[in-house]
C-alpha cells in the first residue's frame, strides 16, 4: 500500500461500491414494468468489508493479466425480499428503489466531496501550501 493509498484510505473503494448499487438500482427502476423482473440490490456493508479485507492482496492491474479467481471485485448483487410481487411476477416496489436511489446518489456525492478534499489536501502537502 503506497502512502497515496493510505491518504486516501477507502474513499476510492466506497466510490466505486456506490457507482455499482446506483447502476443496480437504475436498473431496478428501469425494470419496473418487465414481467418477471426480480429487483437487485447489494449488501453495501458487506461489500465494503470485502473490499477494504482485499486491499492489501494480490490484484489483476492490468485487463491482459491473467484473473485472480472470484468476481474481480465485484460484490454479489442480492434479490431483494419483496413486500409484494405484482401479479406479472415483477418484485420492483417503485417508491422503494426511487428513496433508495435518492440516499445512495446523495451518499455518492458526499463521498465524492471527501475524496476530492483529500486529493486538495495532498496536492496543497505536496506544493507546500498550507
Amino acid at each position: 500500500m503506497t502512502a497515496i493509498d493510505k491518504a486516501l484510505g477507502i474513499s476510492p473503494q466506497v466510490l466505486a461500491l456506490r457507482a455499482q448499487r446506483m447502476n443496480l438500482l437504475s436498473s431496478n427502476i428501469a425494470n419496473a414494468q418487465t414481467a418477471g423482473y426480480k429487483a437487485r440490490d447489494i449488501d453495501f456493508a458487506a461489500a465494503l468489508e470485502q473490499a477494504t479485507a482485499s486491499q492489501g492482496e494480490m490484484r489483476q492491474t492490468h485487463s491482459a493479466h491473467i484473473p485472480l479467481g472470484g468476481s474481480m471485485g465485484q460484490p454479489d448483487a442480492l434479490y431483494r425480499v419483496p413486500s409484494e410481487v405484482a401479479p406479472d411476477g415483477n418484485s420492483v416496489d417503485p417508491t422503494l428503489e426511487h428513496a433508495t436511489f435518492m440516499d445512495n446518489a446523495l451518499r455518492y456525492q458526499a463521498s465524492l466531496q471527501l475524496l476530492d478534499s483529500r486529493i486538495k489536501g495532498i496536492r496543497n502537502a505536496i506544493k507546500g501550501d498550507s
